[in-house]
């Protein structure tokens, strides 16, 4: 019984983490296209404080909303961390450990840099209407280092490196796999490996180009490998047969 029910948990483990992945994909470009037309996204996030706070507030509630449910979307990478831990334990127990707190982390710290736009951007929104003009050289301040921590280095350069890394390890584990899908696993080495290169962009731009390519490949990866991982679950509840490797 505590086999059956175990063989179960993982079998509904796979199938949420998969889903999550699916749905955040799909969920990330709608919200990216919403702030597009309405806030110029991401083309903004190079934009000044004098331009940008007041485009920020001007998108009310409906754009402070848009952002708020933004910075939750990355959460989505907490439960498909461990269902890909589920699903590839038994060829690559070590690197889908390592992969499960590497999602974790990233997903924390993705959440962290978009949820300055509807909380500490947005209360220096509304300082700005009203501010003199030594006020706003303070504010100027105040946003252009935020952008930098959470946005450049925590959001971007963390979140990013960490969610790559965890992409490389799941296409090596595919890999391993006896009778795994080859094509998702050098997929997955591919999106990673370039996620990884693309995160550095804030300090070195000639990567700019390849985070460029990566933000096309990446929603179509995750797409896949959670459909992959929902036929995996629905089909046997584990990923592979065979003695489990480091």
């Amino acid at each position: 019984m505590t086999d059956e029910t175990e063989f179960g948990n993982s079998r509904g483990t796979i199938f949420a983490g998969g889903l999550a992945l699916v749905l955040g994909a799909g969920a990330f470009m709608g919200v990216f296209v919403y702030l597009a037309n309405s806030f110029q996204y991401p083309d903004v996030l190079d934009g000044n404080a004098k331009d940008v706070l007041p485009a920020l507030l001007a998108t009310g509630d409906p754009g402070r909303t848009a952002w708020a449910c933004y910075a939750l979307l990355p959460l989505l990478f907490v439960p498909a961390g461990v269902a890909a831990f589920e699903a590839l334990k038994a060829r690559a127990r070590g690197p889908m450990r390592v992969g499960m707190f590497l999602a974790a982390i990233a997903a924390f710290a993705m959440m962290l840099g978009l949820m300055r736009w509807s909380s500490i951007h947005w209360e220096l929104a509304r300082a700005w209407r009203t501010a003199g003009e030594g006020e706003r050289v303070v504010l100027t301040a105040v946003f252009d280092g935020l952008n930098r921590y959470l946005g450049n280095f925590v959001g971007e350069f963390l979140g990013e490196f960490c969610l790559n890394f965890w992409f490389v390890l799941c296409g090596i584990a595919i890999l391993r796999l006896p009778r795994g899908p080859r094509a998702l696993g050098w997929w997955g080495l591919l999106t990673g490996v370039l996620g990884l290169v693309g995160a550095f962009r804030n300090v070195l731009p000639m990567v700019s180009r390849v985070a460029v390519v990566n933000n096309i490949l990446l929603p179509a990866w995750m797409i896949g490998f959670g459909v992959w991982l929902i036929l995996d679950a629905k089909r046997t509840g584990q990923a592979v047969d065979g003695p489990p490797r480091a």
